[in-house]
C-alpha cells in the first residue's frame, strides 16, 4: 500500500470491511501500510521494532521483511501468533511494565491498545523508556467519541456505555467483548496530544488521523470536532 493520499484511505476501507471475513486480508494490509508510515520517519532495515500490544502475524512477517528484528509483547499469552521467524519474538507481559532495559529499541509502535488501559500515558511513558535516543516512538487508537469509538457496541456508546452493552446483547445474544471502564475506557485525542506534548524525553513530530489522507492533519488541532472526525489517532515522537 503506497502513498499518503485519497487512494491509500480508500484501500484502507476497503480491507476494513474484510475484518471479519478475511482477517488475513485486513491485517497483512494493515501491517504493509504501518510499516510504510514508520519507514517515512526511519528506515525499517536493520531496526529493533517493539509492538505493544502485539498485533496478528502479519506484523511480524512485514516488518522483518523490511529488514527490521521484531519483538511483539502482550499480556494475553494467547494474542500471541506463533512466530517462527528468526528475526521475530514474542514475550508475554504488561506493556505498562516492559521487560526491557532502557533506550534498547529503535521503534516502540502500539496500535488499538492506549484505549484499553486505565492509564494509558503509563503505557506511553514505557514506550518512551525504552527507546533509545533518536528512536521513534509510535501510538495509534481509537478514540472514544469516534463513530468507532465503542468498537463492536458502535454507535451506541453515543447513547452511553452501558446502554451500547445492553443494545449489543440484545442484538447478538451475548455480551460483547469490550465493556466501557472495564477493559475499553473514553479516552480522547486531546489525552493523548496531552500526553505527547508534555514529554520531557520525546518530541511530537506528527499527529494526524490515522486513516485519513495526510493532509487532514489539520482536523487533530480543532478542538471537539476532533474527537468524532479523527477515528484513530496516530502520533509519532521522537526520542531525544
Amino acid at each position: 500500500m503506497k502513498g499518503n493520499g485519497v487512494g491509500r484511505s480508500v484501500e484502507l476501507l476497503k480491507a476494513f470491511r474484510l475484518e471479519q471475513s478475511a482477517p488475513d486480508v485486513f491485517y497483512g494490509a494493515l501491517a504493509h501500510d504501518t510499516a510504510s508510515m514508520i519507514a517515512r520517519h526511519r528506515p525499517l532495515e536493520g531496526a529493533l521494532v517493539l509492538d505493544a500490544g502485539s498485533g496478528p502475524r502479519q506484523f511480524a512477517e512485514t516488518f522483518t521483511a523490511a529488514g527490521a528484528r521484531y519483538i511483539g509483547i502482550d499480556h494475553d499469552e494467547s494474542a500471541l501468533d506463533p512466530i517462527t521467524n528468526p528475526r521475530a519474538h514474542a514475550l508475554v507481559a504488561d506493556a505498562r511494565a516492559i521487560p526491557l532495559a532502557d533506550g534498547c529499541v529503535d521503534i516502540a509502535y502500539s496500535s488499538n491498545v492506549f484505549e484499553h488501559v486505565k492509564a494509558p500515558e503509563q503505557l506511553g511513558d514505557e514506550l518512551v523508556r525504552v527507546t533509545r535516543p533518536g528512536g521513534l516512538i509510535v501510538v495509534s487508537y481509537t478514540n472514544w467519541l469516534s463513530p468507532w469509538g465503542g468498537h463492536e457496541t458502535s454507535p451506541y456508546h453515543y447513547l452511553g456505555g452501558e446502554r451500547a452493552i445492553e443494545r449489543y446483547t440484545q442484538r447478538h445474544g451475548r455480551a460483547p467483548k469490550n465493556r466501557v471502564d472495564v477493559t475499553l475506557f473514553r479516552t480522547s485525542v486531546a489525552q493523548g496530544l496531552r500526553w505527547a506534548r508534555t514529554q520531557r524525553d520525546a518530541e511530537l513530530i506528527e499527529a494526524r488521523p490515522r486513516y485519513y489522507p495526510g493532509w487532514t492533519s489539520w482536523l487533530v488541532r480543532v478542538p471537539a470536532a476532533r474527537e468524532v472526525l479523527t477515528w484513530n489517532l496516530w502520533m509519532t515522537l521522537r526520542r531525544r
